[in-house]
């Protein structure tokens, strides 16, 4: 290449940067800012998962222990510093279960219900739902049951809730409502539930008619 053509091409490097430049140089910027970020937040992530499994053990240690304040105050660390991992799901469930034993019915409710609202996975939040109805069931607070359990759950669950809501039905003395969700649940059991089917066959037949 000789000069000339050397210092043409210089030049419509020249012009092409002096147009376009400018654009490519945020968009670098921006990408590596991104990136950044990316990096920045994975890091956190893991190290807030860190921190959340160390807490854990302390929560298994305390649940263990049965002292119901503790377990109450560890449970509302793990919820408020780290709600958004899948230790804080365990944790509620584990607490509501061990202060419902301990008689504290009104803390057991509000972990179960923190788990309604917050939990990562569907599976825990119906968990949840199914266990605070029984809760309500045991409060004669039916219909506040039968509120919990109205929108349709996932097939794996449909069976538990429709036996769950026949229980709140009979409680309230709605016999036929009751024996079709009875039928329900024996309908949507899995073959492997025979233990869960026997004792839903039994509620049905003390239903009569």
């Amino acid at each position: 290449m000789s000069y000339h053509e050397e210092q043409e091409t210089l030049d419509e490097l020249k012009a092409w940067w002096a147009r376009w430049g400018n654009g490519i140089t945020w968009v670098v910027l921006i990408v590596l800012v991104i990136a950044a970020g990316y990096n920045g937040w994975n890091f956190w992530q893991r190290k807030q998962t860190g921190k959340a499994a160390e807490l854990y053990e302390t929560v298994q240690q305390t649940l263990t222990g049965g002292d119901k304040d503790r377990i109450a105050q560890v449970a509302k660390r793990m919820e408020d510093d780290y709600g958004r991992s899948p230790y804080a799901q365990m944790t509620a469930l584990q607490a509501a279960k061990v202060l419902y034993l301990a008689s504290d019915t009104a803390a057991a409710k509000a972990q179960l219900q923190w788990t309604i609202d917050h939990a990562k996975d569907d599976e825990y939040r119906q968990i949840a739902r199914l266990r605070l109805a029984g809760v309500l069931l045991d409060e004669k607070s039916y219909d506040a049951g039968l509120k919990l359990l109205a929108d349709d759950p996932p097939a794996a669950f449909k069976g538990l809730f429709a036996d769950r809501r026949g229980d709140l039905l009979a409680a309230q003395g709605k016999h036929d409502d009751a024996r079709a969700a009875y039928k329900l649940a024996l309908a949507s059991a899995g073959d492997a539930d025979s233990g869960q089917k026997q004792l839903i066959q039994f509620k049905l037949d003390a239903l009569g008619g």
